[in-house]
């Protein structure tokens, strides 16, 4: 489990409005019971909550707990539900219209970091066979996403060049075109530290933690944040290829504790 900001952020506008979601996946060892977690992030006030798979306990866990959930699957089961609405239909009779009545599912989140793999094409149709197997369970409220990160851009800086790379460009067309029709949100993953530490003699270490005193200039634009300069890459490559409505949440973010000295925290 690890906390990340879920943030929307305003094209080139260097403002953001952000609240702290807790990112739950079940993949180590030693981890609380899920009914734990789920007392911990009310009792910090938390109110979102991503599962990165459908988890029994901690949606049991999640039932009348005014907690946001973001549900998401297994990558490997995206190109079945591509394949057939009727596969897509029986996940969420199994995984989400049990708990719909009493779960605040917000979002089913199809596939995580897909892009530029080899089902990629498959997300948008994925995606509306979802969609569909809400409206048939009459869930119509729940809206229905995708995730990917910073590697889908082929250019990133200035962010007033960035546009997605060739290997992707198709992929995200598709998907940005179904998210615009249906007027749902692109959750990215963004991470300054990994900016950092590919290229720690050109970024400056104060700018990758917020704490920049001199600005990166693009055009008119200044920038003190990498962060908000990698969201903008995104928006700038979205109206690129006519995603110009598509709002972006940013889904993960983080800094390491320890691992790569001296640019880990302590």
């Amino acid at each position: 489990m690890h906390i990340a900001a879920y943030s929307l952020a305003t094209n080139l506008s260097m403002q953001s409005s952000a609240i702290v979601e807790v990112n739950y996946r079940m993949l180590s060892n030693n981890l609380p019971p899920a009914d734990l977690v789920i007392k911990f992030c009310q009792f910090k006030n938390i109110h979102l909550l991503r599962l990165y798979e459908p988890h029994s306990n901690a949606l049991d866990s999640l039932r009348r707990s005014n907690i946001k959930v973001a549900l998401g699957m297994k990558n490997d089961i995206v190109t079945s539900i591509a394949m057939g609405v009727d596969v897509a239909m029986e996940w969420v009779n199994t995984n989400v219209a049990p708990y719909a009545n009493e779960v605040d599912i917000e979002w089913i989140i199809v596939g995580n970091e897909m892009v530029s793999g080899p089902s990629a094409d498959l997300i948008p149709q994925a995606m509306n066979n979802i969609l569909s197997g809400l409206n048939s369970a009459r869930l119509s409220n729940i809206k229905v996403s995708t995730v990917v990160n910073v590697n889908v851009l082929g250019v990133s800086s200035p962010p007033s060049a960035a546009s997605f790379s060739a290997e992707a460009n198709k992929s995200m067309q598709g998907i940005v075109t179904w998210l615009a029709g249906t007027k749902n949100p692109l959750f990215i993953n963004v991470f300054p530290y990994l900016a950092l530490a590919s290229r720690p003699k050109e970024i400056p270490l104060d700018y990758a933690l917020f704490n920049a005193q001199q600005s990166v200039i693009d055009g008119t634009y200044k920038y003190y944040s990498l962060f908000e300069a990698m969201v903008d890459a995104f928006y700038v490559a979205l109206g690129n290829i006519g995603g110009g409505s598509v709002t972006l949440v940013v889904f993960e973010t983080g800094w390491p504790t320890a691992g790569n000295d001296p640019y880990t925290s302590k």
